[in-house]
């Protein structure tokens, strides 16, 4: 009697099966919405950072001479 819901044989507890249903597969395709969003914004590549600056920071570190470097610059202007 306590398991029936308006007396007519329904059982109570289905409605909560349907509840944690849809709230298992409203988090699943959350999860998957948020990693392709994840994915996408890695690989956009934005570092913040202009080429010339990028080009700076190669010079400071030794990769390249100070002639690529000015040749560098030359391009990007």
């Amino acid at each position: 009697m306590m398991w029936n819901w308006l007396g007519n044989g329904f059982p109570f507890w289905m409605v909560f099966g349907g509840l944690w249903m849809l709230l298992f597969w409203g988090l699943v395709i959350w999860l998957i919405v948020w990693g392709i969003k994840k994915i996408t914004e890695s690989t956009k590549g934005s570092s913040g950072k202009s080429p010339l600056d990028i080009a700076k920071d190669r010079y400071a570190r030794g990769e390249i001479s100070q002639a690529e470097f000015e040749q560098i610059k030359k391009d990007i202007s």
